[in-house]
């Protein structure tokens, strides 16, 4: 399969289930809003060396918030068991702390529910308070008050949807990569939560040649410097630089999407040469995302 000359791989990217907390970040304006938001979803690119995984999903209206204001949610994914903590860490310290402020459940009609007892902050001069028919607590702080929810819901995600992007130069393999990280930046159910939604550095699973515990080591097969040096290399011929794009996501569905999105917008690019994804031969998800099955209607 090509599509405008770029060869799409015949290959899949193997996902695997995770759970979802969205929090809606409100301020005053939506920079105080984001400021928050990358705050919250700092360090969580990968759950192999991450407490979490997280990232920014999309701007939320005025109109769409409880407190009326400027918003920002974002996607904290984590094991179930470990959900309440990740959520109240990131609130306390990065949301609680950021000026103007305030967090709302994202999953209000979820049935798996968990407190993060922020009221406690307060010292017992917290007061309870509703807004937009929310029940939240009202804490006093230096700069006047926080006011915000501290019970969420988390529902059934999938982590790890992908796709490389493969060029004959990095120049041209990273303006394929923005290009893909802008087409379905800013949309409902997905995250792309490593740096600037891509991965320079990809890995498998342990090491292939160090004989002590190592949670990951570096793809060496996809590293076009190792090429002509390893007898397993899938480095196609011409490919000096290759990009991934990770993608969290509510369903297969959204992650389908978000894929076709920034498959399309990378193969506009000049000097991207193939397109491909990263899987582990069904060792390890339950998802599986067929390139060609995805972009069936555009080839």
């Amino acid at each position: 399969m090509k599509i405008n000359g770029v060869e799409i791989i015949d290959t899949y990217a193997e996902a695997f289930p995770m759970w979802f907390s969205r929090i809606i970040i409100t301020a005053d304006d939506y920079d105080l809003a984001n400021t928050a938001a990358v705050e919250a979803t700092g360090f969580a690119t990968s759950a192999i060396g991450c407490p979490c995984e997280a990232g920014i999903e999309r701007k939320y209206l005025p109109e769409e918030t409880p407190d009326k204001r400027p918003g920002v949610s974002i996607f904290i994914c984590s094991a179930r068991k470990n959900m309440r903590e990740r959520v109240a860490e990131r609130i306390s310290q990065c949301i609680l702390t950021a000026a103007t402020a305030s967090a709302f459940d994202g999953f209000p009609e979820a049935l798996t529910r968990f407190s993060t007892r922020m009221h406690y902050f307060g010292d017992s001069y917290e007061s309870g308070c509703v807004v937009g028919g929310r029940k939240c607590w009202k804490i006093p702080t230096m700069q006047g008050y926080y006011t915000g929810e501290e019970t969420f819901g988390a529902v059934k995600g999938i982590a790890g949807g992908n796709f490389f992007i493969m060029g004959d130069s990095q120049k041209s393999a990273l303006a394929g990569a923005m290009a893909a990280v802008k087409a379905f930046s800013n949309s409902e159910g997905i995250i792309a939560g490593f740096p600037g939604g891509i991965v320079a550095s990809g890995s498998k699973v342990a090491s292939k040649n160090y004989h002590f515990p190592m949670p990951a080591s570096t793809n060496h097969r996809f590293c076009p410097a190792l090429k002509d040096i390893i007898s397993d290399s899938l480095v196609p011929e011409g490919v000096t630089s290759i990009y991934e794009i990770v993608i969290n996501g509510l369903n297969e569905k959204v992650i389908s999407e978000a894929m076709r999105k920034g498959i399309l917008a990378a193969v506009r690019e000049k000097g991207v040469m193939y397109i491909s994804a990263g899987n582990y031969e069904g060792k390890l998800g339950t998802s599986n995302f067929h390139l060609h099955e995805i972009l069936k209607d555009f080839s």
